[in-house]
């Protein structure tokens, strides 16, 4: 396939058809399901889908079709279904996925920006939604777009871009199962909401933490009293779940004690993760804006690699039962509640890993005081198969061709839910987990980015990758 033609093809698409467009995404505030309760009633995600389904009924892509699937009380899924070329046919489908759904705005954007105000600037797309993960339907599509003006091929393709990602693609499975004869028998996987550690190369995600989270609640009284009268009658229900956790964390090192939550980190991870500290030096331990001089839980980039990759953590995420400290009386408060948020490794079994935490936490509990447990859930993590010949010569290909620099992988710290599902589902297909993503494009967080030459490179690779699967 003419790399030129590739090349140009993607550059004109994007600067002409898909800023206009993704900046006009970046102005709908789809919050996914989970923060936005009352979606059906509010629109926003039925309107995302729109602005993207107008979009893709001007693509110039012979025999495709675009379909709204919508099951009963779950939000709706966004397809594009383009024929195999010509010769291709018997290569199965490859599922291209990406999602429109957004995190919350969250205040402290700078200033000139925010989120629903879509800014390009030096390179950079600015708004939530722009690189997590609203760019890869228009991504996958214009690769697509590509292979047919260089005169390449591809197989049966659909472009399926989902709503409830950020709520952890709760309806998913229900839609998977739905479509699963549609689909037919899926060879090949390309998601496009993960990235690396610079914007040099082209990285690939090789595999994902799986979770698990509760709430944890310690009731110790009715109803609160005076401090002074009842402490140290009464236990505090801050000491009892400092307690539990203790059986959980170890409190000096971060390493999760639950036997169920651990695994043998595989050889080829620790590797590959070896040789990503070796081309980005440095990267994992500034990645992150550190306060004052707070250090790293390791100065080995390596041991950071595998902590966020193939080790367990705990996060305490939120917390009830408090008052703010200026409104704080002296009293003994009846309960104390945490949001704990496990992130496991890739081949952990999630539902025994939780069901051991959950033992942990309400066997034998200190002064017999009880405890409430809610919120909870879980999933597996992923890790990715061997590559087939034909994907690691593409890759190959295009790090010389597209990127000038050698591909590299990385686990990430993460989870998507969709790829344990695809995963499970389809045990023999291939997966390209990428995207444009970097270390400080602020997923999730204030001043959201999208690295626009990045994002290019990427279609531009997915595109030379798409021609490699249907060539075999």
């Amino acid at each position: 396939m003419e790399q030129r033609t590739v090349s140009d093809t993607v550059r004109e698409l994007w600067a002409n058809d898909v800023l206009p467009s993704l900046s006009g995404l970046v102005e709908i505030p789809a919050l996914s399901p989970v923060f936005d309760r009352d979606w059906v009633r509010t629109g926003q995600l039925d309107a995302a889908v729109d602005h993207v389904r107008e979009w893709l009924s001007a693509r110039n892509l012979p025999g495709a079709t675009i379909d709204v699937v919508r099951l009963e009380g779950r939000s709706p899924v966004l397809l594009l279904d383009v024929p195999a070329t010509a010769g291709a046919e018997d290569r199965g489908t490859v599922l291209l996925y990406g999602h429109l759904d957004k995190q919350p705005p969250v205040g402290g954007w700078a200033d000139g920006l925010g989120p629903w105000k879509p800014v390009i600037e030096d390179g950079k797309l600015y708004g939530r939604g722009s690189a997590d993960d609203g760019y890869a339907g228009y991504a996958a599509t214009v690769a697509l777009e590509a292979v047919h003006a260089a005169g390449g091929e591809h197989a049966r393709a659909v472009v399926l871009l989902e709503t409830g990602e950020e709520s952890g693609s709760p309806d998913l499975p229900a839609y998977l199962e739905h479509l699963a004869e549609r689909l037919g028998r899926v060879s090949f996987v390309v998601c496009l909401d993960s990235g690396g550690n610079d914007y040099e190369r082209l990285w690939l995600t090789t595999s994902l933490r799986g979770l698990a989270q509760v709430r944890v609640t310690a009731r110790v009284l009715d109803s609160a009293q005076h401090s002074g009268l009842a402490s140290g009658v009464v236990p505090s229900s801050f000491r009892v779940l400092r307690q539990l956790l203790t059986r959980i964390e170890d409190a000096a090192s971060g390493k999760i004690l639950i036997e169920e939550c651990n695994v043998e980190i595989p050889a080829n991870r620790v590797e590959e993760a070896r040789a990503t500290a070796e081309v980005a030096p440095g990267a994992t331990r500034t990645a992150f804006p550190l306060h004052g001089s707070t250090r790293p839980v390791s100065d080995d980039e390596l041991e950071l690699l595998l902590n966020n990759s193939w080790r367990p953590t705990l996060s305490v995420i939120g917390a009830s039962g408090f008052p703010e400290p200026d409104e704080a009386g002296n009293v003994l408060r009846d309960h104390t509640t945490l949001g704990l948020s496990f992130r496991l490794p890739p081949t952990a079994d999630s539902a025994a890993a939780l069901n051991a935490i959950e033992k942990a936490l309400t066997t034998d509990v200190p002064y017999g005081a009880t405890i409430e447990l809610t919120g909870i859930e879980h999933a597996d993590g992923w890790n990715a198969p061997e590559l087939a010949p034909w994907l690691s010569g593409a890759l190959e290909r295009v790090s010389d061709g597209v990127f000038g620099s050698p591909w590299r992988s990385v686990g990430l710290g993460g989870s998507i839910p969709f790829m344990g599902l695809l995963g499970e589902k389809y045990p023999e297909a291939q997966f390209l987990v990428t995207g444009a993503l970097g270390p400080d494009s602020n997923a999730h967080v204030p001043d959201e980015w999208l690295h626009l030459d990045h994002a290019q490179r990427v279609t531009e690779a997915v595109a030379h990758i798409l021609d490699a699967h249907a060539k075999g």
